[in-house]
């Protein structure tokens, strides 16, 4: 679901076990094609090296993050993606403004940005904690607006994602990751205090998303399903390249002429 400028969204009436009109099997082999030409699409973008893709990712604990990101970055050049991992601010963070640390990871020209998590940590968390007021809150809204305003301008096409997963389903994530020694070292017991805040959480995103679509969408993505998300986000993400078309540069000498003895 896209919610675009003016729009106004309930997370209560989106369904986060949604499904495409495909089979498990179909929608499988449809990423595959969509990420040969994500390939494609990408290496066009960093010759041409005039303009870049932002990619902002944001769910609860366990909606499905690091899961998207691996397959969205499968087989892309290494060299023309910028990956970050937006954690805990330091100290030397914490002493500036809040989007000081964020303006500093979006993407170079002709590369593919991918934050996970994000400038909205800094108005969901203390939102849901409430660290801080209702006004500060709706300054922090309009700064991310305008921030997201000059991002725009300066020829990033920014694609800002929420994985939409169940309460249900985030259970199960979490008790499965204590049965699978590969997956335990993700777990963290403070987890649980944020999954105590769930309905806090949800209305905070709800808001948060309906403040914030004016220079760009959210793309709400259900995610209890991982091959939906994955097909989901790929034709996202393709289809807004296929947009941008970017162009490989004409070479500064004729071709014809070089003769290589």
């Amino acid at each position: 679901m896209i919610v675009a400028a003016g729009e106004k969204i309930r997370l209560k009436g989106i369904d986060p076990a949604g499904k495409p009109p495909l089979s498990r099997e179909e929608a499988s082999d449809e990423v595959e094609t969509l990420r040969l030409r994500l390939v494609d699409l990408q290496q066009a973008l960093y010759a041409e090296h005039k303009r870049s893709l932002l990619i902002v990712i944001q769910a609860m604990d366990t909606g499905g993050k690091d899961g998207a990101i691996k397959k969205l970055c499968s087989g892309l050049d290494p060299n023309g993606v910028q990956l970050t991992n937006f954690k805990y601010p330091s100290a030397d963070e914490w002493d500036h403004d809040f989007l000081w640390r964020i303006h500093a990871a979006a993407p170079r020209k002709g590369s593919i940005g991918i934050w996970n998590r994000s400038h909205y940590e800094d108005v969901l968390v203390p939102r849901v904690h409430k660290q801080i007021t209702e006004g500060v809150w709706r300054e922090r809204c309009e700064d991310i607006n305008a921030f997201e305003r000059l991002l725009t301008r300066n020829g990033v096409t920014l694609l800002k994602f929420f994985l939409h997963i169940s309460k249900e389903e985030q259970k199960e994530r979490l008790e499965a990751r204590l049965r699978d020694p590969q997956k335990l070292w993700k777990f963290n017991t403070g987890d649980l205090k944020e999954r105590a805040l769930w309905e806090q959480y949800q209305h905070a995103y709800e808001a948060v998303i309906n403040e914030t679509t004016e220079h760009a969408s959210w793309h709400i993505v259900p995610a209890d399903r991982k091959w939906a998300r994955n097909l989901l986000m790929m034709q996202t993400v393709v289809a807004a390249l296929e947009k941008m078309k970017p162009q490989y540069p004409p070479p500064d000498f004729d071709p014809k002429k070089i003769v290589i003895e």
